[in-house]
């Protein structure tokens, strides 16, 4: 297995269900960042088989929103000093605001220019959400 080694100061995305790593690194865009960061992909895991993982090197802000709606069992790990200071696990967004797009074609928000649009969870298992606006069911 490859070796990375220990952050000193960052953030570790961990629990990564396999194969959703690359679309959080995406979404997050730390393609863009000029800190280090691994993205390590199918890493062994005794809880999951597999898992993805991204490690940051620096203090940066993670949309935990955005991590909620890709892959709600994410778990965040702060690291200062080289020791985790803070652990986050997510759930699936209760509310959803400027991330999703209502998918019925009738919906005001297809003619009008709506920047921030909220979309309401009413099935978690599902992972089905409400327009503010037409009602219309999204799912992600």
């Amino acid at each position: 297995m490859i070796n990375v080694s220990k952050l000193k100061k960052g953030v570790v995305i961990d629990h990564i269900e396999a194969n959703k790593g690359y679309k959080i690194f995406n979404q997050l865009k730390l393609d863009e960042s000029q800190d280090v960061v691994v993205l390590m992909r199918n890493v062994p895991s005794s809880k999951m088989g597999k898992k993805d993982l991204i490690k940051i090197e620096n203090d940066i802000h993670v949309d935990l929103t955005v991590l909620g709606l890709i892959d709600p069992n994410v778990t965040v790990n702060i690291v200062e000093n080289g020791e985790r200071v803070k652990k986050i696990k997510l759930s699936l967004p209760e509310k959803v605001k400027g991330i999703l797009e209502c998918k019925n074609p009738r919906c005001i928000s297809k003619t009008e220019h709506i920047v921030d649009i909220e979309f309401i969870l009413i099935d978690a298992e599902k992972k089905l959400y409400r327009c503010e606006y037409c009602d219309a069911r999204t799912s992600l």
